[in-house]
């Protein structure tokens, strides 16, 4: 599944909906048809191919765009590290169910 919806303004069953299902994209309050493709008040890149992710077989999550058509090359070169703490990655978690 890559996109569900919700018509609700209760917050508890928003985010209820949200931790139970694997979709890349639930629309809260919205018409999917306009939604899902992109529109202005929404943030999604307009579009008219949808990515579901990995749950709907794909390999991209969101709109498909121009930017998923282009090569990019990237100079990497190395750089001092920053290696977070278990603590920093997973404190809610670990706070919540311990390690």
């Amino acid at each position: 599944m890559g996109k569900v919806g919700i018509h609700s303004y209760n917050e508890e069953h928003i985010q209820r909906l949200a931790e139970a299902i694997p979709v890349c994209r639930i629309l809260v309050n919205q018409v999917h048809v306009f939604g899902n493709g992109g529109f202005f008040n929404n943030g999604l890149w307009f579009t008219l191919s949808i990515g579901c992710g990995s749950w709907g077989g794909n390999s991209i999550d969101e709109n498909l765009t121009y930017y998923h058509l282009i090569n990019i090359s990237k100079l990497v070169r190395v750089m001092p590290e920053v290696i977070p703490t278990d603590e920093e990655l997973w404190g809610d978690y670990i706070n919540k169910y311990g390690k």
